[in-house]
């Protein structure tokens, strides 16, 4: 059976709370098996590495034996030329994290591995919040689950059910399908993933909310590499059904990676919906394996995660940020209707399109004032209030012309702790401005995400107990202004197109805990699972997670938390640099 070299401490005990993570995943399967797929993996990935700049990773199949390559740190970084020599293979799957409540360890980068059955592999978006229960299942079932990552919990309850499934059938579809039901009979959360299943295929599935994203597409093996030549748009379901045709797939976080890939996209995955795509037979199967599935998609996707030229759910993430600054503009005016606006600026880059579309609502100039460092990571996830601070003047330089003698409104895609609000409207009056306005796309933030975004705990958030004139005293503006949430719902809510409801589910409701309180999956604020959240959340205990102080008693993972790579024939090579091995004997 494959198995997978490493080196790794076994971890005796396991934390209360999972890891949580807003993530970046991509399944390809191409129908000539002689082609590789890495370089369409890594271009992939770039193309969604603003979904997370922790690690990367991308595991590819050639004729059952399994390459794997992951680690800390950029796209770029990760996959060096002979990385890329080695990641063989026409099927694969990659994945990009940013880290959130659990550790940075590369030992939970993506893909995750087990060897049994077949030999599977997954990439995993989102968060569990019933975590407890589903490692006690486990347990009972003798899977050892190795690191604190709730994707590895969903690789093992996967496996562990697919074997099962697969010795009551020989009927590979009908037992894929019944796994895919029995998870999400028993997950709790929200998440998409995407499994590489070794001599079977690709699975992607949603949960049964479509809290966080998943899209599908094809392209006809002969259209080679086209980007920007005609698509095959006439391609169809019953086209992927059939069989008939040599046809390459995608499953991508964003329709942005499956367009830039010069792949047709089909639709977005339904909540509660499985695609199995068999490399056996090159058909594509789809089925619904949730009951009484409703969409509710998490409404920060639209409001800052996603790439402006996504497409989600039927929705132009570009056109809804549009929407954004007019329902902005409509209330500046509404609430100060003689305002002394002079310029708009935006704080890059996300909340760029909603300032423009604000800027014209409000009748006043737009100017870029504010040039970004693109080298410096997000600053609201890093880990720390003084290395944020420190973070957002790396980050950020004024154009100092055009704040000098002005009244700037700023305009930001939200307002989170308000570190990063404080030290900008800092950076604006040293710039020379003479008044200072501040208005968020978003509404407050007042409650967590669970399902993986990492806001942090109530306390901490700048929106907690405090009203409008109390933020902006606290950012240091004249003051500030958040979008309603009506507001926001009806900004993503307008575009969608819920005519043809057999492709797409109809878009009504939204995920939006952050700012509301109340969770699709019906988690309330008093739960003994926030506890647990705020005990993994907060930021000295993310601190003492850095400085390696376990606040859990358990072993420090050796080599960095790495596997060790003994496939690697280089002279003079590091255990960072190498590629992983999973070898069949």
């Amino acid at each position: 059976a494959p198995f997978i070299h490493h080196q790794q401490k076994l971890e005796d005990s396991r934390q209360a709370a999972t890891t949580t993570k807003m993530c970046g995943i991509l399944g390809l399967l191409l129908a000539d098996k002689e082609a590789n797929v890495n370089q369409l993996l890594f271009d992939g990935l770039t193309v969604l590495q603003h979904r997370g700049q922790d690690a990367a990773g991308m595991v590819t199949a050639e004729r059952l034996r399994l390459h794997l390559r992951k680690d800390n740190g950029l796209v770029r970084d990760v996959f060096q030329q002979h990385h890329m020599l080695e990641l063989r293979g026409n099927m694969g799957i990659g994945h990009v994290r940013y880290p959130t409540a659990g550790t940075s360890s590369c030992a939970e980068a993506q893909p995750l591995y087990t060897n049994y059955p077949y030999g599977i592999c997954v990439a995993h978006n989102g968060n569990l919040t019933n975590t407890d229960e589903l490692y006690d299942h486990m347990i009972g079932k003798q899977r050892h689950v190795n690191t604190d990552s709730d994707s590895e919990l969903l690789l093992n309850l996967f496996a562990e059910s697919l074997k099962s499934n697969s010795t009551t059938t020989d009927n590979m579809v009908d037992s894929v399908f019944a796994t895919v039901s029995e998870i999400m009979g028993q997950c709790k959360g929200g998440y998409a993933t995407c499994y590489l299943v070794n001599g079977v295929g690709l699975v992607g599935f949603r949960d049964p909310h479509g809290i966080r994203p998943l899209t599908f597409g094809c392209r006809r093996q002969n259209n080679g590499n086209k980007i920007n030549g005609n698509a095959p748009a006439d391609l169809t379901i019953e086209d992927l059904e059939n069989g008939n045709e040599a046809i390459d797939y995608v499953v991508a976080s964003e329709s942005v990676a499956i367009d830039t890939l010069g792949f047709q996209l089909v639709r977005d995955v339904k909540p509660g919906e499985a695609i199995f795509v068999d490399m056996n037979t090159g058909k594509c199967h789809t089925k619904m394996c949730a009951p009484n599935a409703q969409l509710a998609p998490c409404i920060f996707e639209y409001v800052y995660f996603a790439r402006p030229d996504s497409i989600m759910d039927g929705v132009s993430v570009y056109e809804s940020r549009l929407n954004m600054g007019s329902k902005l503009a409509e209330k500046i005016n509404r609430v100060y209707p003689n305002h002394d606006i002079d310029v708009v600026i935006p704080i890059p880059d996300t909340s760029r399109t909603s300032a423009l579309q604000c800027a014209y609502g409000l009748g006043c100039p737009f100017r870029e004032g504010f040039i970004k460092n693109r080298y410096i990571a997000r600053t609201f996830i890093m880990p720390g209030q003084a290395t944020r601070k420190k973070s957002v003047r790396l980050k950020l330089n004024t154009i100092k012309s055009e704040f000098a003698g002005r009244n700037v409104l700023l305009v930001d895609d939200s307002i989170v702790r308000g570190t990063t609000a404080h030290e900008i409207v800092q950076m604006a009056r040293d710039a020379g401005a003479a008044k200072v306005y501040f208005c968020s796309a978003a509404p407050p933030i007042r409650y967590p995400n669970i399902y993986g975004i990492d806001i942090p705990t109530r306390e901490e958030l700048i929106a907690y107990e405090r009203n409008e004139e109390q933020i902006a005293q606290k950012i240091g503006c004249e003051w500030v202004v958040y979008q309603d949430l009506d507001d926001l719902v009806d900004s993503v809510k307008s575009i969608a197109d819920n005519s043809n409801n057999e492709a797409q589910q109809p878009l009504t409701t939204f995920d939006t805990s952050c700012f509301s309180g109340t969770y699709v999956t019906g988690e309330s604020m008093g739960d003994e699972y926030f506890t647990k959240l705020f005990a993994l959340r907060n930021d000295d205990a993310k601190q003492k997670r850095l400085g390696n102080g376990n606040t859990d008693g358990k072993p420090q993972q050796s080599n960095a938390g790495c596997e060790s790579a003994s496939n690697d024939t280089r002279n003079n090579k590091s255990n960072e640099d190498a590629c992983e091995s999973i070898t069949n004997l």
